[in-house]
């Protein structure tokens, strides 16, 4: 195809709800229209994180993220090449890494904390849009899914929110919020938004029949 994807970066602090509407997103589209492809994916080995004053893996700096292998797989959808990748499991000892497979389309959509940090990403997309949720929120959530999940203990999900999460959150993506085309609340639900940016989409895709 000679007309090149459409890129659109999906920001956010942790708990904002980033992979709610993103789930949401995927089911209304085929793989063929919307390839997904996050950070999540692109975290360095324990051996290589840094640690913070109290001898604690800090997971929340930009440089916890293997920025060159995210920057280069993201041009390769963009150049419509199969990306491969193993998921990464967040140090969860009950979870399997499975190989996962990127197959490039029309709409590419490149999500994590860092996306918008990251400047050569930053402005490659070509929509950016800012997931928002009030701290309070953001805490119950990371809570569960850090729990549940990934089967961290409580004090440990604490520790890191406050010492780690919050400063990296106030440092390299809150002040991103104004550089987005679009900021969707999700306070208490992101269902508006989330029909906007599909309707968007869909009308986006007419491009590339």
């Amino acid at each position: 195809m000679d007309k090149k994807p459409f890129l659109i970066g999906i920001c956010g602090g942790s708990g904002s709800g980033k992979t709610s509407f993103i789930r949401k997103l995927r089911e209304d589209f085929s793989t063929d229209d919307l390839c997904i492809i996050s950070q999540d994916d692109y975290y360095k080995p324990r051996d290589k994180q840094k640690s913070d004053l109290n001898g604690i893996l800090n997971f929340d700096l930009p440089r916890s993220i293997e920025k060159k292998d995210f920057f280069n797989d993201i041009q390769k959808l963009l150049d419509y090449k199969v990306v491969n990748r193993t998921e990464y499991t967040f140090n969860n000892d009950k979870a399997n890494a499975k190989l996962l497979e990127f197959k490039p389309a029309p709409i590419i959509i490149v999500e994590g904390l860092f996306v918008f940090h990251f400047k050569k990403i930053f402005e490659m997309t070509d929509l950016k849009i800012y997931i928002h949720a009030k701290e309070n929120l953001k805490v119950i959530r990371r809570i569960f899914r850090d729990q549940v999940e990934r089967n961290y203990p409580i004090e440990d999900v604490l520790y890191r929110y406050q010492h780690h999460v919050l400063p990296a959150f106030e440092k390299f993506i809150e002040p991103h919020k104004e550089k987005a085309d679009i900021v969707i609340n999700n306070n208490h639900n992101f269902e508006i938004g989330l029909s906007v940016v599909e309707h968007f989409l869909k009308s986006k895709l007419l491009d590339y029949r």
